[in-house]
């Protein structure tokens, strides 16, 4: 069973930064399709970040594109998400995904970790 440990939430003002770490241990891990990032707030559908294949491989969506990074230590199984000027319109739980497999060439992230916590004010 492969478990996902967030951190690095927290609190920042507008055009602050933040960065979040995922540790992932167990089950898959070290054969997994990828790691990833979503966020949902209070209403809206969870909607994909940033996500990073084992072999690098980045996507990231356009709202963050530019502002936002998402890295690996693979010989930690962590992965980072860097979060550089933040806006209000970021705040959000934000949780770390997993995929095991690929399916129409898209790593399919089904396993989720508790989330953390990002506010950004103005």
């Amino acid at each position: 069973q492969l478990s996902l440990m967030e951190s690095g939430g927290g609190s920042a003002q507008a055009g602050g930064s933040l960065k979040l770490s995922c540790v992932a241990s167990g089950g898959y891990v070290s054969t997994r399709c990828g790691l990833g990032w979503y966020r949902q707030t209070a209403g809206k559908q969870r909607e994909r970040v940033a996500t990073i294949e084992l072999d690098g491989t980045t996507t990231y969506s356009e709202s963050v594109k530019g502002r936002f990074t998402i890295f690996q230590d693979t010989a930690k199984n962590t992965v980072y998400l860097q979060m550089n000027s933040l806006s209000v319109e970021d705040t959000a739980v934000y949780y770390c995904a997993a995929a095991a497999h690929r399916f129409l060439d898209k790593c399919q992230y089904n396993n989720w970790g508790r989330g953390t916590q990002v506010t950004v004010s103005s």
